[in-house]
Order: structure tokens, then C-alpha cells, then sequence
């Protein structure tokens, strides 16, 4: 009998573990929550069951890959680069304080001190959390900050004393959020209720840049609109309003309305979307913010059949009223009082001049005081338009040549594969080339009307100082300076820096003079050069000029590369 009765026992108890692990499975939250009512099994075991069973059933979500429309990489719609991904990025949840606890929200509640207790509770479809030995607390619509103090009230009510209490929000309700309207990918996805609007439209690949609106973006549950949200506020001011969204709620983006194009002098040169109220130039110019040297706005009117164009002093144009299709350009339209030069090098003279609008060198000269250490008539002009008009000529060679490379024709297979490595070799020629700059330095010293030169702002004069050496540099064999001797010649201070490299050029010597001037020698007639302190020699390496074109317009580009910027940049 005895034995009977402890095989009923045993059985009877494994059928009633077998029910709770199945209740748990099937019902996790709700099961645990009637088991803490009822203390049959403890809250850890429960707990760990039903973390057990939601890691076997369901499947690893892989991370959200954000969409971007490749319509948003080229717009020049205002606020378009709020959609590249990072909002759809999922983070760290922050409730605010104002948050409404909905159902479908997880509690964090840890009672101790007289009784103990700790869970996640879920709030359930009537808004209520269950607590062991005090039951149902309504928590739904409750505020964030206030729910601290509904709970522990409600645990006041059967604990009087000696039993403290801790509550706070620990997930979101998860949502489905539709977003729908002129948007890259309308659809149906997934979120919280806290994620904010921009997360649901960064997910749908953002507002389509050429029929959606930034205004007027519209929040709906059901037929009613909750909100309509202007990113314009968002994107210029810092504000957005965090509204708390429900499952099944709409976002609907409507289509753009009137727009204008801003370009020119303005931090903001976007198209931007206005209503059909009435849009000054004052009004635009707080959106697209002009900067600081815009004197004048250019309005094209884009309305009609004629295209008009009206020009106004900003000071004016407050009033200036705005069409839609119209294009405004910031402008400045004034010349310069005075300009700035700096001169550098041996004198005893300040060395920043500010002098007026059209001053021309021989004014500055008349102002600098030389010492017996200035080479006065070596006097150096580096401004930055002619460095500009060199590398843009550098680099219009150099386009040229690697066309005329990747262009070339061949004969035959073997030929073709010589071409493909020569073709290699010199696109990282190229490449290497487009990184030099040019000094931007003015030949004015030989100049019959040098006085009379107009400056610029910021040029730059130097007064070299006298100097005794030649600097020898290119394919010699120990590139160095060399102490100046009146009975040198040029194939002299060449010998003494090691004579030529197998790769030189004895035809392409060139001799740059300290005031920007140069020659060209070549191994025959090079004696007879008179080489005068403060030269540079520069030796141009050789290129083997095969029956190709791209050989010769290499020659050319390394000879121009030697002149503009005083360096032999070789193969």
C-alpha cells in the first residue's frame, strides 16, 4: 500500500511538472504571472522555462539593413539627407517621462523587504499588471513619471509597512507601423511605440525628394489625424514632437507643394518647399541663410512662358514676393575697398601691406627699405590666380595624355601586352603628377612696366637674399648645392654634383633664376651658360620617345612640371 501510494504521488507530480512546462511554453508571461499568485513553482525557475522556450522558438532576427533611395544621393532637395540609414538604425530605448504606459508594455517590478518579489511584467489588454497578494494594478495611460507612485500605492493597499517597492518601464509595446504616401518604399514595419517618426521613414528609404512633402507629414489612427509634423522645424530649429505611436497607426507623407531653388552665396543652396501662402525673399533667405559676403539676390522667375530675371540689394528685397518654380541666387556685387600684400624675404619693412583697390607694385616698392643683404633686383611675385591657371594647365595635359594612353592602337597581341604595361606605368605617373602644385610665381623682374603691375589681394613679394650657392637638383648622380665661382660654367657645377645619371637628358637642362625667369641648355652648348648665384639647375630625366604620341607629351608635361614648380619629377 505504501508503495502504491508513493507511485501515485510521483506521478502525480510529474504530470504536474509536465503541465507547467507546457503552460509555460505556450503561455509564458501569462503563466508565470498566475503561478506568482499562486507560489506553486518559484519565479526563477519560471522565468529561466520561459527564457529557454523563446530562444529555441524563435529565430534570430538579423540586423535591420537600412534602405537609401538612390534618388536622395543626388537631390538637391532641402532636408533629403535625413534619410540615410541612421535613424532606421535600432538603439538604446530612452522613455520619456511623459510616455503612456499602453498594453503590450513590459514593467519591471521588484518588491522586498516583508515579502520579495521580482518579474517583467506584461501589461495585458485591460491595462493591468499582476502582482502576487495584491492582483490587478491598472498601470495602462499611466505617465511615466507617475508610475513609481501607482504601483507602490497600490502595494500600500495590502503591505502597510516594512514592504518597499520599485517600478519601472522596461520595453516599449512593439508596434507595426504602416507608412504609406510619396515615400521610397511604402509598407508595413516593425518598431515600438516610442521609436520616433523618423525611424519609420528612414525604414521605408525616406521621402521621396521629387513628390513628397517635408511640411506636412501626417500622423493617422484611423480616419483621424493626430499630428502633422513639418521636418522643416526639425531641421532648422531641433524640434520634433515625440508622439507615442499605436499598432496599426499611419504615416502618411502627402505630395510636395510649391518650391524654390537657392544657389550662389547661401549655407543652404537647396530647392526648398513652401505652402501656398505668400513667400518673400526675407522669408527664404531665414531658410537658406545667406553668408556674410551676399550683397545682392538674383530672382529668376520660372512662371509663364518668358522667363524673367529681377535683381535687387538685399537691404531691398525683404518684401520681394516668391512664385513657385522661381530660382534665387545670393550675389556679392562690390568691389574692394583696400587690399592685403605680404611681403617676405631680406628687408627692413613691415611685412603685411594694406593698401587701396588697384595699387599697383611700384607703390609697394616705393614703401619697402632694403638692406645690404636684398637682392632687390631678383624680386620675387607669387600670386595665387596664376598658381590656379598653372594647375589647371598641369592638369589639362595630363587629362590629355591619359587619353591619348588609354587610347592607343596595337598591331598585334605582343604588341598590345607591351602597350597594357606601358599604359599602367604611366597612369601612376599620372597620378603621381596631379599631385604637384605650382609655385604661382610672376616673372616681373625683367618687366620694362613692372611699376605699373595692378597687385591682387593676397600676393605675395619677396626680396630674396643674396646668396652665394647653386643648388643642382635632377638626374645627376648627388643632387647638392654648389658654393658659387665666378669661372664655373654650367657644366662645371654639373660635374660637381656627380655629373649626369644614366637617365638624364644632356638636350633638357634647365636653369631657373631666382626671379622666376628660366633657360634651356643641352650638353653641347651648356659651357658657354653663365651661371649666377642663387640658380637652380635642374636636369630632366630622359624619356625614351617611341613612335607614340603620349611619349613626346610626356616630355612636355615634365618640362612644364620643371618650370611651374622648380621640381624634376621623373619615371
Amino acid at each position: 500500500m505504501r508503495m502504491n501510494f508513493l507511485g501515485r504521488g510521483l506521478l502525480t507530480a510529474c504530470l504536474c511538472f509536465i503541465s507547467v512546462a507546457h503552460a509555460v511554453s505556450t503561455d509564458p508571461f501569462g503563466t508565470r504571472q498566475a503561478l506568482g499568485l499562486n507560489g506553486a513553482v518559484s519565479d526563477a525557475s519560471i522565468k529561466g522555462a520561459a527564457k529557454q522556450t523563446r530562444a529555441e522558438n524563435i529565430p534570430a532576427q538579423e540586423p535591420l539593413q537600412a534602405y537609401v533611395s538612390p534618388a536622395l544621393q543626388t537631390t538637391d532637395v532641402f532636408g533629403a539627407n535625413l534619410f540615410t540609414g541612421s535613424f532606421a538604425r535600432q538603439g538604446a530605448v530612452q522613455f520619456n517621462s511623459d510616455y503612456l504606459i499602453a498594453a503590450g508594455d513590459r514593467v519591471q517590478v521588484r518588491l522586498w523587504g516583508g515579502f520579495g518579489f521580482d518579474n517583467e511584467l506584461l501589461v495585458d489588454p485591460q491595462g493591468n499588471i499582476f502582482l502576487p497578494n495584491v492582483g490587478a494594478v491598472k498601470v495602462m495611460g499611466v505617465a511615466n513619471r507617475d508610475l513609481q507612485h501607482a504601483v507602490e500605492n497600490a502595494v500600500r493597499r495590502v503591505y502597510r509597512a516594512n514592504v518597499y517597492t520599485y517600478a519601472s518601464l522596461a520595453a516599449a509595446q512593439p508596434v507595426r507601423i504602416f507608412v504609406g504616401g510619396n515615400v521610397a518604399r511604402p509598407g508595413l514595419y516593425d518598431g515600438t511605440s516610442m521609436d520616433s517618426l523618423l525611424h519609420y521613414l528612414d525604414q521605408a528609404g525616406g521621402i521621396d525628394p521629387d513628390r513628397g512633402s517635408f511640411l506636412a507629414v501626417e500622423v493617422k489612427r484611423g480616419e483621424q489625424v493626430r499630428a502633422t509634423i513639418s521636418l522643416y522645424d526639425f531641421l532648422l530649429e531641433g524640434r520634433i514632437p515625440l508622439l507615442q505611436l499605436n499598432d496599426g497607426d499611419m504615416i502618411f507623407v502627402p505630395s510636395r507643394q510649391n518650391t524654390v531653388l537657392v544657389s550662389g552665396l547661401a549655407q543652404h543652396p537647396k530647392r526648398f518647399e513652401f505652402s501656398a501662402e505668400k513667400l518673400t525673399v526675407a522669408d527664404i533667405m531665414r531658410l537658406a541663410r545667406p553668408k556674410a559676403q551676399a550683397t545682392h539676390v538674383r530672382v529668376t522667375r520660372g512662371t509663364g512662358a518668358v522667363r524673367s530675371v529681377e535683381y535687387y540689394a538685399l537691404a531691398e528685397s525683404a518684401d520681394v514676393p516668391l512664385s513657385n518654380g522661381d530660382e534665387v541666387i545670393f550675389a556679392a556685387d562690390r568691389k574692394s575697398g583696400t587690399i592685403a600684400v605680404r611681403v617676405e624675404g631680406e628687408h627692413d619693412s613691415p611685412q603685411e601691406y594694406v593698401l587701396p583697390y588697384g595699387a599697383r607694385l611700384g607703390d609697394l616698392m616705393k614703401n619697402i627699405v632694403m638692406n645690404d643683404r636684398s637682392e632687390p633686383e631678383s624680386i620675387q611675385l607669387f600670386r595665387e590666380s596664376v598658381k590656379e591657371r598653372q594647375k589647371e594647365m598641369l592638369v589639362t595635359s595630363l587629362r590629355n595624355l591619359e587619353v591619348t594612353v588609354l587610347t592607343a592602337r596595337s598591331g598585334s597581341s605582343d604588341e598590345a601586352r607591351l602597350r597594357k604595361d606601358e599604359a599602367d606605368l604611366t597612369l601612376q605617373w599620372i597620378d603621381r603628377a596631379k599631385q604637384v602644385e605650382p609655385l604661382g610665381q610672376v616673372v616681373v623682374s625683367h618687366a620694362t612696366e613692372r611699376d605699373g603691375l595692378l597687385l591682387e589681394n593676397g600676393d605675395i613679394v619677396r626680396i630674396p637674399k643674396k646668396d652665394g650657392l647653386v643648388l643642382i637638383s635632377g638626374e645627376v648622380l648627388f643632387p647638392n648645392a654648389v658654393a658659387y665661382a665666378r669661372n664655373l660654367d654650367l657644366k662645371d657645377y654639373i660635374d660637381r654634383a656627380g655629373g649626369f645619371t644614366q637617365n638624364a637628358d644632356n638636350a633638357r637642362i634647365v636653369v631657373a633664376r631666382r626671379d622666376g625667369s628660366f633657360e634651356q641648355s643641352d650638353a653641347n652648348s651648356m659651357g658657354a651658360r653663365a651661371v649666377k648665384p642663387g640658380d637652380q639647375v635642374l636636369v630632366l630625366p630622359k624619356v625614351d620617345e617611341k613612335p607614340r604620341q603620349f611619349w613626346k607629351d610626356m616630355t612636355q608635361i615634365i618640362y612644364q612640371i620643371a618650370v611651374s614648380a622648380k621640381v624634376v619629377f621623373g619615371l
